[in-house]
């Protein structure tokens, strides 16, 4: 039975419904990174691929309900490592997203994938599929840090990988991680470097973090410290910037007009809905916003998608929770809200928020006026503290 609680009416409303997405989880990996705490599971024996494109093709169709009508802006194929499914299978997906669903006619459809997965064929078939974005979990160009990181690609296979992607990409994102286990300030440097030098439109580089419920939690690996990490992550904005990159998000760099559209309506509190494995949503409606989860075993998921029940939990979030939500995204982005996208999304005034708006301000993390919201730099740098200034005070 699915663990499913609805809360009373919450009273917001929404006079519009926000933009809607659509995420798919793929939850194989070859092999379990020791510092990931998303929901992938290391692939023993063959690929259910079959079962588990039956499945999200159910869940989907099971979903419509809540979505009828609405378009879809963004797809974003996520694991786990999407790149392990064959381009029949992407191909297949899209076609039943395409006749399930209504999709924009410029719709993002981005793909991740992992540098040790890498086809020239299969890419190129991917690309004629439909899928017109590529992110690439390079994470490091440098064989010692891949080694400390558990990848299962090298620094060549990772440019080798660059270079079939450019083939038949023109929009690509690279990842890549600072602050690993031994780094130095200029291997940060030279990582960033060799990622310029591919000129892909779109860079993310993101702080190593010690997650709970990962290996590196239970073995932890000696990492540079707050400051040398600190030193680190202005080094790379510089070089970046420099570089003609444009810093739009905390962990995100793009080239004028190519941000990521899909992560842009995350942060921007639209709406996606999310099948797969462990998948997340977040769905509006008039009175209400909802989240839901889907179950995170790949055989649970797939046994409860044919018996039509994939949700395993599902919750509406009440307004002291909306505010914090809305925060915790909004304010990852340079540019801040602007102040009526509080309304629009929320449902609430934006006085719901003010207390905390005051204290940010008065902090020196925040600057707005009535038309803008945006995190000073000082902000930037310690979003943490910035967003626990809008936790629900609990009962």
């Amino acid at each position: 039975m699915a663990t499913i609680a609805i809360s009373p009416p919450s009273g917001i409303h929404l006079a519009a419904l926000p933009p809607l997405a659509l995420y798919v989880h793929i939850p194989w990996c070859v092999r379990k990174c020791p510092y990931c705490d998303f929901n992938s599971h290391e692939l023993r024996g063959d690929l259910e691929e079959r079962g588990y494109i039956e499945a999200l093709i159910r869940d989907l169709e099971l979903s419509l309900p809540s979505v009828w009508g609405r378009r879809v802006h963004s797809i974003f194929f996520g694991g786990g490592t999407p790149s392990l499914l064959s381009a029949p299978a992407i191909e297949e997906l899209l076609s039943a997203f395409r006749a399930l669903l209504p999709l924009a006619a410029d719709c993002e459809i981005t793909l991740e994938a992992n540098p040790g997965t890498f086809e020239a064929a299969k890419f190129r078939a991917y690309r004629a599929s439909g899928v017109n974005r590529l992110s690439i979990g390079v994470q490091s160009f440098d064989a010692r840090h891949l080694k400390a990181l558990g990848r299962i690609h090298d620094a060549d296979e990772a440019r080798r990988a660059i270079a079939i992607a450019q083939e038949h990409f023109d929009n690509i994102n690279l990842d890549l991680m600072y602050a690993l286990p031994g780094q130095n300030i200029d291997e940060a440097l030279a990582d960033a470097k060799a990622a310029l030098s591919f000129g892909t439109a779109h860079l993310s580089f993101y702080h190593l973090t010690i997650e709970p419920n990962t290996l590196f939690h239970r073995y932890p690996p000696q990492v540079p410290d707050d400051d040398a990490a600190g030193a680190m992550q202005e080094a790379i904005e510089s070089q970046l910037a420099a570089a003609g990159y444009m810093h739009y998000e905390t962990s995100a760099w793009a080239k004028s007009t190519r941000q990521c559209r899909h992560n842009l309506n995350y942060w921007r509190f639209g709406d996606y809905l999310g099948i797969g494995a462990g998948a997340h949503s977040k769905l509006s409606f008039l009175n209400r916003i909802v989240r839901q989860l889907r179950a995170k075993q790949p055989n649970d998921y797939m046994r409860r998608a044919a018996e039509a029940a994939p949700i395993l939990e599902e919750h509406e979030v009440s307004p002291k929770d909306l505010v914090f939500e809305f925060m915790m995204n909004a304010l990852r982005l340079s540019e801040g809200f602007p102040v009526p996208l509080f309304a629009e999304r929320t449902g609430l005034a934006v006085t719901a928020a003010e207390k905390p708006l005051a204290q940010a301000e008065a902090r020196g993390l925040i600057v707005r006026d009535h038309t803008q919201v945006r995190p000073t730099e000082l902000g930037r740098r310690f979003l943490n503290d910035l967003l626990e200034l809008f936790l629900p005070e609990r009962e």
